[in-house]
Order: structure tokens, then sequence, then C-alpha cells
């Protein structure tokens, strides 16, 4: 099976980008695999800390391989925003395809240094262990927001340049990149979500020279997401979409059925709630039957 490095590069050479879903229980990942075999395209799950705790690092491992194995299908697995070294070592233990280290928030000489000694662990366990490294801060939270988080970069002087970006991925040794150029994790309550700078991810892309990857997508205009595959980005995160409807889903499973106690018979509008987001993601993602491509 291609590695998912082999799926990015097969991924940027069509002019599309790898979905990247998170989950936290079986109806979301059920309603992701659903939606991505239907469209037979390939995947990525992702699990941040919080999630993580709640899961299990070897029990979503061993979920994920064994469901690579019984289809024999390309979907990888992503430990989204590990803050620490000893978060790192675990993911890496566990069987990750990927580790994400956050040090977005951090000075960039610090970034540098601490999403090295990142690099270096993780491949230490696993060479084959893939790692990704953010630059700029685009705020935390998967959740729908008020405004934007404090320090969040949204404006053209904030934004990650393509001359940090060329430094960082030759000092660090990351393999994927995840850049601030205007996205925001969390999706605004009463206005529209940033538009995203695609000049600047294009030069970015330029000066890196490796897979990008868009994080906070939930809330961005399918006209952003088109452009920002044409000009680079390989994989597009989506988490605060998946959670408002499988909160919604959840929501009306329980008010259509009042005296339900069996979770898996109120899950299944929780899953069909989430499939459908995911469905239309993949698709916009994938350009099947969506927006051209950007000029």
């Amino acid at each position: 099976m291609k590695t998912l490095l082999d799926t990015l590069k097969e991924a940027e050479a069509n002019k599309v980008a790898v979905g990247h879903f998170n989950i936290s229980d079986l109806a979301a990942l059920k309603a992701i695999v659903a939606a991505a075999t239907e469209l037979r395209v390939p995947i990525m799950i992702g699990t941040s800390e919080g999630e993580r705790e709640f899961i299990g690092e070897y029990q979503a491992a061993a979920l994920i391989k064994s469901l690579r194995e019984e289809f024999d299908y390309p979907i990888f697995l992503n430990a989204d925003h590990t803050h620490s070294l000893e978060k790192v070592k675990i993911a890496a233990e566990a069987g990750y395809d990927e580790i994400l280290f956050d040090g977005g928030r951090l000075p960039l000489e610090e970034n540098i240094k601490q999403t090295k000694q990142a690099v270096e662990l993780s491949k230490s366990i696993n060479p084959a262990v893939y790692v990704e490294g953010e630059l700029g801060y685009i705020g935390s939270s998967s959740e729908i927001i008020s405004g934007i988080p404090e320090g969040a970069a949204v404006e053209t002087a904030q934004l990650t340049t393509a001359e940090e970006a060329a430094r960082f991925v030759k000092e660090t040794g990351v393999d994927f990149l995840a850049p601030a150029v205007g996205n925001l994790h969390g999706m605004l309550k009463d206005v529209p979500n940033p538009r995203l700078d695609i000049g600047r991810i294009r030069e970015i892309k330029e000066a890196a020279g490796i897979p990008m990857v868009l994080h906070g997508g939930s809330g961005t205009s399918d006209e952003d997401f088109v452009a920002a595959i044409d000009a680079g980005m390989n994989v597009i995160h989506i988490n605060t979409e998946i959670r408002l409807a499988w909160r919604k889903g959840i929501e009306a499973g329980l008010r259509n059925n009042p005296d339900e106690i069996a979770p898996y018979k109120i899950f299944p509008e929780a899953v069909a709630a989430v499939q459908a987001v995911v469905e239309a993601r993949l698709k916009l993602f994938n350009k099947i039957g969506t927006l051209p491509s950007a000029k």
C-alpha cells in the first residue's frame, strides 16, 4: 500500500487534497470511513491530545490499522496538535502514521528547537513516522467561537512568511508544514471566518518544498479551499464542522427516540449527519463534481 507521503505527492500531482477529520468516538469514525470508501478517496484521521486521552493512543492506532488492513484502504492516523515530547513519544510508540508537533505559539527560535527535538525523537522510535511542524498561531479550539482568539495570526503582517518557512523546514527536518495563512481554528459564531491569503500559500509552498497542511478548515469558503489546494495545500483539516454535525445528530436521535436507551439506536442520526459533512468536503477537496480549479 502507498505511504502517506506517496499519497500526498499523488494528490499534489492531481491538484487535489487529502481530507483530515478528527474523531473522539466510533460514530464519527464510522461516518468518515463510510464517506471515504464510498467516494474511493484517501483520508486522514486525527486525534488531538484531548481526543487521545478519551480514546487512548494505542486503541486509536489499533482501530485505524485494522480498518486499513480489512478494507486494504489508504486511511492514515495523525497525532494532531501534540505539545510535548512525552506525548510525541507515546504516539510514535503507539504506531501513529504522523505526529504534528505544535509549537505554533512559540517564538520562532524556540519553535525550531523544540520541533527539531520532536522530529529526532519520533524517528528514533519509528523511522517511518512522518512529523509535521506548525509555524504560526491560529488559535487552539475546535468550537464555535465568538471572536478571534488573542494572538491568532489573521492580519497580513502576522502570517507565516516564505523566509520563515524555508528556515523552519531546513533546520527542523519536518516532513510536512502547517503555516498560518489566514486560517483559524474554530468557527466564528456570527460572521464568516477570515479569508485565506492564497498568494502567501503559493510563496510558502515554493520556499518550503514539502507537503503543506491547512489547519482550521471549518468555516472556510469553498472558493478559498479550491484556490488553496491549487496554490499548494495538500491536506485540509476539518473538526468543528464534524463536532457540530455530531451534536445535531445526537440531539435528533434523542428527540426522535425519547424512550430509547441503547446508544447504537440513537447514534445512527449522528453518523448520517457527520457522513454528509465529510462527503461534501471530500467531494470539494478532490474536485468531484464541484467547483473548477482556481486560476
